[in-house]
């Protein structure tokens, strides 16, 4: 199976730049042997490449090149197939972009087209060379220092219930998550996570009821998410709860039973977040739509959670106008590395900052995912980087330091 992959990446400093050319003519020697073709690009900072070839071939070849420590910040553009090579030549060539005027280069590497595709700009690897020759994209080439540079340290302890108070608790646990400004070393919110009183997932709790029941459970448990805030003294901290979105639809006064249990544990609505996701359909999306507004009128904020992960996402963005967006886990998990997932990442937090939305980057374990993220925008997270959820307690937080 024929393969191409794109990357991008950047030369580390103490790498002389006398080295390319050796660097070049191993790899030529390299490629030629496993039927690979290489296009190099560098314009004194960044190096983009091509590689086409047999698949297991071109995959061993980047893998290496991953490995290399002489350069860094490498983000996986274009990981395509085809059924003929866009290149004849095997081998390796290095267009030096500081040496060449940049319409030449752009026709050297057309003239290497093959006679049966006779490529033009229509070609998506050729765009992706193009964009770079002009560097028309060169304000996202965040520069991401090492995981290295940072440690994440807590500065306060967790605070937990009593034993006495959790066993005097229902059929339900929630642990609690921080939402945090790492910078600003504040906390934005705690989320209130539904768990089995020994700690299950929240479908394993709800894998108990049948039909309807589950959504009036989802709503009845609240109670419990808000007395536990407030004996673990929450103060003005915001909690953000989750709901099924029909869990509003379908139980009879599901807003005016909130807004009661939110007065009745000292809170007050403009503190609380309800969170629905869009993975789960919304077959009545006008009765939906006006639990939303009673919700909000109250002064109750709105947020879409795992947004992008489902179908409906940029539909429910439209029609319901969210306070806060919550990106899906899937989309963060190693954006450092992934052309495709930062360019969507953009297209997101663009969306909202132009409709005044924020935006959250949940699921975030690694530093690399914080600091692309926080150079892109992004200045709300939650994860295992900085805190687990913990149950019936508020964790205590790793806070960002830069290590001396």
């Amino acid at each position: 199976m024929l393969t191409t992959i794109i990357y991008r990446s950047h030369l580390h400093d103490h790498v002389p730049i006398k080295t390319l050319e050796d660097m070049v003519t191993k790899a030529n020697n390299k490629n030629s042997s496993h039927d690979v073709t290489g296009i190099l690009l560098f314009d004194g900072l960044h190096f983009f490449q091509l590689l086409e070839g047999p698949r297991d071939a071109v995959q061993g070849i980047y893998d290496r090149i991953c490995q290399d420590a002489r350069h860094h910040n490498l983000v996986e553009l274009m990981h395509d197939f085809a059924p003929a090579r866009r290149f004849g030549k095997v081998g390796m060539e290095l267009f030096d972009l500081r040496e060449h005027d940049k319409s030449m280069v752009l026709q050297a590497v057309l003239d290497k087209g093959t006679s049966r595709y006779q490529l033009t700009y229509d070609d998506r690897a050729l765009q992706f060379l193009r964009t770079f020759v002009i560097a028309r994209d060169k304000e996202n080439y965040f520069e991401i220092p090492a995981a290295s540079t940072w440690e994440f340290i807590a500065d306060e302890p967790s605070r937990t219930l009593q034993d006495e108070v959790i066993d005097s608790l229902k059929e339900c646990h929630f642990a609690f998550q921080p939402i945090i400004d790492p910078f600003a070393r504040r906390v934005a919110s705690y989320e209130a996570l539904i768990r089995t009183p020994n700690g299950g997932s929240p479908g394993e709790y709800f894998s108990a009821f049948g039909g309807e029941a589950v959504y009036q459970a989802d709503i009845q448990s609240k109670k419990l998410a808000f007395e536990l805030a407030k004996k673990l003294g929450i103060g003005e901290h915001s909690i953000s709860i989750n709901l099924l979105p029909m869990s509003l639809v379908t139980v009879p006064d599901a807003v005016e039973f909130l807004l009661t249990q939110i007065e009745a544990n000292g809170l007050v609505p403009e503190q609380v977040i309800v969170e629905v996701t869009e993975n789960e359909i919304i077959s009545r999306t006008d009765e939906f739509a006006a639990q939303v507004r009673k919700l909000k009128s109250a002064g109750i904020s709105l947020a879409l959670d795992d947004f992008g992960a489902g179908f409906a996402g940029l539909s429910l963005l439209s029609k319901f106008q969210p306070d806060k967006i919550k990106i899906d886990r899937e989309l963060i998990s190693d954006v450092h590395k992934s052309g495709p997932k930062q360019a969507i990442l953009h297209a997101i937090i663009k969306c909202c900052n132009s409709l005044e939305i924020a935006v959250i980057a949940e699921g975030v374990e690694k530093a690399e995912e914080w600091m692309w993220l926080e150079a892109a925008g992004i200045s709300q997270f939650q994860g295992y980087l900085f805190a687990r959820p913990q149950l019936n307690g508020f964790p205590a937080i790793a806070w960002p330091e830069i290590k001396s």
